[in-house]
């Protein structure tokens, strides 16, 4: 696998072991049929607890069954789900960053204790419950409301594009406040409560190997004990979107590192006139250019580990690693499309199945031009969205 500076060469045993399991495991149990769920618009979900049992959900946490694996493990996992496709990291990628990490960080020890073990090891499914109708970009602006009564809180409002919500038990929900200034807090919501739905999204052209839904809230009651006690405003939804936008910026690699080998394995097996494609200037300079591009991104990734593990890590360099590594994914999946010719917008090549995915990943966690603004407001301290 492209690594051309060599920066797996420095990985301890367990960051190799991780790394090597989730590659065997992708390469066994999800390669051979993630064309045709691709096709049918289906995700594998016999393979979840298989996963969890793996140690896929949320391993960099510390405790109740989570094993505290350094970031980069954690990294180069999501690396090798993407991959195989966008929707495989994704599913892991919510159930860990996005519903296990604020149980984690902003739970009450009775929530961690009757989550975090069965999410872990996928008995239990979660989503994220942000993105609205009318609020994507600007999530401060939801219109999802809890008001509070003498035995609880009663939440209303819709959820929408929210991965795992047909398939989850609990929905870490985020709505406003209304007895408490319209407070952004934190919500758990066992889906089976009385007035949530979960409709599922269909007709997708792009991550379609991911169970997308919504979640509609209509006169939901939670008692006081599902609240997240730990953490009130916009930090926490945008604490849990800086821990996914980390693994998105390895999953990227991942896909757009696929992309290539599936390229240059091509190149060399793929004649015409005379010999193999490869030895065309044209086809070398697609690869030289793919090999740099994905080595640069590789290089940030890694980058960012250094700093996450030292608490150094801020949200604007998750911004642009997210940005940059998923635009480099984006560009190098059409040129490996590209290089396959005809052939290349079949399942039984990877690169146009990525291409499509990454459509998706340019836009959710935070589109390409909101994280440009992030830069722009870090680099100038002027805001250019919110004015």
């Amino acid at each position: 696998m492209l690594d051309f500076v060599e920066l797996e060469a420095g990985l301890n045993s367990e960051e190799r072991l991780i790394r090597d399991t989730a590659r065997e495991f992708v390469e066994k149990e999800v390669a051979p049929d993630i064309g045709d769920h691709f096709e049918n618009g289906t995700f594998p979900t016999e393979l979840i607890p298989e996963m969890g049992e793996m140690g896929f959900y949320a391993p960099n946490l510390e405790g109740y069954g989570s094993p505290n694996v350094s970031e980069t493990a954690y990294g180069l996992l999501m690396q090798e789900l993407e991959a195989c496709d966008s929707g495989l990291r994704s599913m892991a990628s919510v159930q860990g960053a996005l519903v296990m990490y604020p149980i984690h960080a902003y739970g009450s020890e009775a929530q961690k204790e009757a989550w975090l073990p069965k999410l872990g090891a996928g008995e239990a499914v979660g989503c994220f419950g942000l993105t609205e109708p009318e609020h994507g970009s600007n999530p401060s602006g939801m219109e999802t409301r809890a008001e509070k009564d003498a035995d609880g809180y009663v939440l209303n409002g819709s959820k929408t594009w929210i991965t795992n919500s047909p398939i989850a038990d609990v929905a870490v929900v985020w709505a406003k406040d209304r007895s408490s200034d319209n407070t952004v807090r934190g919500f758990l919501v066992e889906t089976d409560r009385d007035g949530v739905s979960t409709n599922k999204i269909t007709e997708k052209l792009s991550l379609r190997a991911s169970i997308t839904g919504e979640i509609g809230l209509n006169d939901v009651r939670v008692p006081e004990e599902n609240v997240l006690p730990g953490v009130e405003g916009m930090k926490g939804p945008l604490s849990c979107l800086t821990q996914a936008r980390y693994g998105i910026a390895w999953g990227a690699v991942g896909a757009a590192r696929d992309c290539f080998e599936t390229a240059r394995q091509y190149a060399t097996d793929r004649e015409q006139f005379g010999g193999p494609i490869g030895r065309f200037q044209l086809q070398q300079d697609k690869l030289a250019e793919m090999a740099t591009q994905i080595t640069l991104a590789q290089l940030l990734a890694h980058r960012l580990a250094e700093l996450k593990e030292r608490g150094d890590l801020r949200p604007q360099h998750v911004s642009m690693a997210k940005r940059n590594n998923v635009r480099m994914a984006r560009e190098q999946s059409r040129v490996a499309r590209e290089m396959l010719g005809g052939n290349g917008i079949t399942t039984d090549y990877s690169p146009m199945r990525h291409l499509a995915n990454m459509e998706t990943v340019y836009t959710y966690e935070g589109t390409h031009d909101i994280h440009t603004l992030v830069l722009g407001h870090d680099l100038t301290g002027i805001p250019a969205y919110d004015q």
